[in-house]
């Protein structure tokens, strides 16, 4: 697969990224609270089409950086590791509220929702951060980097999109066990925590 290498620990971290509450959580859960799932779906399918802007971005500027120069990809390997570890410590000492969760929205119709979830998505440093530092992390330094970001992209926007609309679906009972910064929620930190200093660590030793 253009020499993607721990597919399978790619795909465990696109789920586990996506676990724990942020901005993009909050946003679906408000706008599916306050105007219904199909604006909840609506801000899903620009969520998604940010991080499909990302994707291209991504394969096209950073993988042509990487292709030049050998030292440049193996430079991104390690302040991609080092962000895996910062990611996994922040979520381990954050505490989730749901208390400051968005319902005041200007407009409640499908386009408005849309164009709302893709900058949220877009201007969303985490996910900048994770496709510029984290998905060189599994490319081999031989393959052809445009297809492999893509290929791996793609795969980050599924499992997103997946986890986001049973956001919209179940949106009510995640209001209720997220409020307050629940143990719910810090527990889907812990273990979103764990698993990326875990991760951090093991890409950082790996050759």
């Amino acid at each position: 697969m253009y020499s993607i290498h721990d597919f399978g620990f790619f795909l465990a971290s696109c789920v586990i990224l996506n676990l724990p509450p942020g901005t993009d959580t909050f946003y679906i859960l408000g706008r599916s609270i306050s105007h219904g799932r199909s604006a909840g779906v609506a801000s899903v399918l620009g969520i998604s089409s940010g991080a499909m802007v990302h994707t291209f971005a991504a394969a096209i500027g950073l993988s042509a950086v990487l292709a030049a120069s050998a030292t440049a990809f193996w430079a991104v390997k390690l302040l991609g590791a080092s962000y895996l570890v910062y990611l996994g410590v922040r979520m381990l000492l954050a505490h989730p509220s749901a208390s400051a969760l968005p319902t005041d929205f200007s407009s409640s119709n499908f386009f408005a929702a849309y164009r709302q979830g893709l900058l949220t998505n877009v201007l969303n440093p985490k996910v900048v951060l994770f496709f510029l530092a984290f998905v060189p992390q599994f490319i081999s330094a031989t393959s052809s980097k445009f297809l492999a970001f893509i290929t791996l992209g793609m795969c980050f926007v599924i499992t997103s999109t997946l986890w986001c609309l049973c956001l919209v679906w179940f949106s009510s009972f995640l209001r209720s066990r997220l409020h307050g910064g629940s143990g719910f929620a810090n527990v889907l930190n812990c273990t979103a925590g764990i698993l990326f200093i875990f991760l951090g660590i093991r890409l950082a030793a790996s050759k």
